[in-house]
């Protein structure tokens, strides 16, 4: 029952980015085409929200919902690890059309086909959890 709470916001998040049209396939295209503000207005939505919101956490030094302060822990510097992770990342964007959460939407939508997508993201995952050790971070 616990995690009833859990699968109702999945539902809500799942509803907001469909009726928003951001699993669009076609949004999807017109963004990486430059042809649309649409996703970027998304992604720059999102990006003020969590800024936000983290500040609200460390300024009032909230508690998770054990009561145990929430701590969130600095990022290591460096930069090359994160272009190169994002280029993965937006090359997979564009070339499937789905990023890793509209993978579920689309799925619970009824589009049979995204379970390639999402094998492949489990395998993508997979690989990358047997050669990390390998590489730079």
């Amino acid at each position: 029952m616990n995690l009833l709470k859990y699968l109702f916001v999945g539902f809500v998040f799942g509803i907001v980015l469909t009726k928003s049209e951001a699993v669009s396939w076609y949004r999807i295209y017109e963004m990486f085409q430059f042809d649309s503000f649409h996703m970027y207005g998304i992604i720059m939505t999102a990006i003020a929200t969590g800024v936000i919101g983290i500040q609200i956490i460390k300024r009032n030094k909230l508690k998770d919902i054990k009561g145990l302060p929430i701590e969130i822990q600095e990022k290591e510097k460096g930069t090359f690890r994160y272009w190169i992770g994002g280029l993965f990342f937006g090359l997979g964007w564009a070339l499937v059309g789905a990023c890793p959460g509209p993978i579920f939407i689309l799925l619970g939508s009824g589009f049979i086909s995204v379970i390639f997508i999402f094998f492949g993201a489990l395998l993508g995952t997979f690989i990358y959890g047997v050669v990390k050790d390998n590489l730079p971070h």
